[in-house]
């Protein structure tokens, strides 16, 4: 379980410098509150990636971020518009003036809040870096960008790490960083180092500056280079510096560092309130079992006399033709032919489970030519799957994985084109469902991918063996994932093959008894892909605001469709209990937040009293 109370501590410094925007804006009318500019270069294309990346990050988050140049940041028109705080993005804006330099040094220093990040302002509007340091240098909290010094070694890569606090304090989950777990010899998350993880490979190293000096603040990352993140008060406010490329490591399918510390930057250090990523605020998982072969035949009968069919609904991806290797090896599923496999699939059906489609007709095959084959070639094997399951189950198959992972963006424009709504995903790891971006630019504009939870350079159970990872080990993470998601109201997605999952009967076995225990409380629930792929796209359809009012906040929301189980959170930190003034809501408390959760209806109205700071 988090450590509440060092979290607490852990961000006190920037916490005792970032109350002040509320108490400033309040009584100045109908201003929007909770909006995060999102800092551009005038004559920016708000359409371009490096943009785009923020403010989808931001949705999938939540939270409204809105673009801004830097002309409406230094002349506004009408007097500059109130910003809970602004984001000066990687990639996009490396060069700025010093006129822009200085008015967010004033802007800080008078109270604002600023997210700074990686190269942003690093050089000159002639492309030149600053001869000593970077301009920002003083708000970041440490001397970086020192080009004139080191020359070609000014950007180094290297693993990061930071404390188990800090990374629960980013909202990493348990597995994305190890070891997720303090030290036996008495040290506490506070105190144990763990490392950025990636999955298969292990090491996961980032580009960030050079960095001089001691941190002037709290520090969240550290790598060899120097300080990956950190927190910096600065006169009346304060800087969340980030001296990693989160924008280009989004595009490069990497997206957790970026919403990560944007969740962070709203949550921790603005207080903001923000809608759910879940049904009702309530966090669950997604179990995504993989069938390839028949080899999974004996292992899925197997299971059947387990606990785990006593809860659901799951996701059941299925290779369905009679071959897996090569053609004519009789090794596949066959769900056209075998009796067995049609009496499993069907059994499934009607226990709720969702079936999908698992590539395409003949596992390896498909996979090993997914990459090299004209397209045109191989879209027959994803029919042919999709067609099958369809004739056997009477449903319409919506969810997809790929086999060993292997999706190129074109797999993903036939499956959208062809009504799919979500797939299993092998990049952006640790992260919840997300509308991935797949060669610089964002795959698909309905369709969602589900990144795979993984405990170290291990996912699925056999993963586990490979890596003799513990019974023990894999107990813990499971549960400690199984907390994160509850705690955060997030999902995320676990996978397995059956005959992989066989020697952890036991293990699996405790932990169903830990989610049926949080399902029974209403705090835990089992989504599919298909259904969390549906709810997200119903929310992307809502329209929300929050604005000042009075000592307080008005929260408004509609929708062409129903707003029901949309939920937002508001920190108890900063607010009365909220009440609906228009349309059907339900309020609750639970933990350190207000859950305002819409009912039927496609409008909604909610004040929410500030509480005196």
């Amino acid at each position: 379980m988090r450590n509440k109370v060092l979290i607490a501590i852990g961000t006190s410094l920037c916490l005792l410098a970032a109350g002040g925007w509320l108490v400033r804006s309040r009584g100045q009318g109908n201003g929007e509150y909770g909006r995060l500019a999102l800092l551009l270069p005038d004559g920016t294309d708000f359409s371009d990636p490096r943009v785009t990346v923020w403010l989808d990050a931001a949705s999938e988050e939540g939270l409204e971020a809105v673009p801004i140049t830097d002309s409406g940041f230094l002349r506004p028109l009408a007097g500059r518009p109130e910003y809970a705080g602004v984001i000066l993005p990687d990639s996009v804006h490396e060069q700025a003036s010093d006129l822009l330099v200085s008015e967010i040094h004033n802007y800080v220093t008078a109270g604002g809040k600023l997210m700074l990040v990686y190269d942003a302002g690093t050089k000159s509007l002639q492309g030149a870096y600053a001869r000593e340091r970077s301009r920002f240098s003083d708000l970041a909290g440490v001397d970086y960008a020192l080009y004139h010094t080191l020359g070609d070694k000014t950007i180094q890569s290297s693993d990061v790490g930071g404390t188990i606090s800090a990374m629960d304090q980013l909202r990493v989950p348990p597995g994305k960083y190890f070891p997720f777990w303090a030290a036996e010899d008495g040290k506490t998350g506070e105190e144990t180092v763990a490392q950025l993880r990636r999955y298969q490979y292990g090491s996961l190293e980032y580009p960030s500056f050079v960095t001089a000096g001691a941190f002037d603040g709290q520090i969240l990352l550290h790598s060899s280079a120097g300080t990956v993140a950190g927190c910096h008060p600065v006169g009346k406010g304060v800087v969340l510096f980030v001296n990693l490329p989160l924008g280009y490591l989004k595009r490069q399918t990497d997206g957790l560092p970026l919403h990560a510390f944007l969740k962070f930057f709203a949550a921790n250090l603005l207080d903001l309130p923000y809608l759910t990523s879940v049904p009702d605020g309530v966090g669950g998982l997604v179990l995504d079992w993989h069938v390839d072969s028949n080899a999974a035949l004996k292992a899925l009968q197997e299971m059947n006399q387990w606990t785990i069919l006593q809860q659901g609904p799951y996701s059941i991806d299925i290779t369905a033709g009679p071959d897996t290797y090569e053609f004519g090896d009789g090794k596949g599923f066959d769900v056209l032919h075998n009796a067995t496999s049609q009496d499993l699939v069907k059994q499934y059906v009607q226990l709720g489970e969702e079936i999908g489609s698992h590539g395409g007709w003949i596992h390896n095959y498909f996979s090993a030519h997914v990459d090299t084959d004209k397209p045109a070639e191989l879209e027959k094997f994803l029919e042919l799957n999709k067609s099958a399951l369809e004739q056997v189950t009477g449903k319409t198959v919506v969810e997809y994985s790929a086999p060993n992972g292997n999706q190129p963006e074109w797999v993903t424009n036939w499956l959208e084109s062809h009504g799919f709504v979500a797939y299993y995903y092998t990049g952006d790891t640790g992260m919840g469902p997300t509308q991935d971006y797949l060669g610089g630019r964002r795959a698909g504009g309905n369709i969602w991918a589900f990144p795979i939870a993984h405990m170290d350079r291990a996912a699925s159970f056999e993963e586990m063996s490979a890596e003799d990872v513990s019974y023990d080990v894999i107990q813990n993470w499971l549960e400690r994932l199984t907390d994160f998601v509850v705690e955060e109201r997030q999902t995320r997605l676990v996978y397995f093959h059956p005959p992989g999952i066989l020697p952890f009967n036991q293990v699996v076995n405790r932990w169903l008894e830990r989610t049926a225990q949080l399902k029974a409380q209403g705090r835990f629930r089992w989504y599919t892909m298909a259904q969390m792929a549906r709810f997200l796209n119903s929310r992307k359809k809502a329209e929300w605001s929050a604005r000042e009012q009075g000592d307080g906040v008005l929260l408004e929301a509609k929708s062409a469709e129903t707003l029901a189980h949309l939920t937002w959170s508001f920190p108890k930190t900063r607010f009365g209990k909220p009440e609906a003034v228009r349309g059907a809501a339900a309020v609750a408390e639970q933990g350190d937040a207000w859950l305002i959760v819409a009912g039927d209806g496609n409008q909604l109205a909610v004040e929410a009293r500030m509480l005196s700071k």
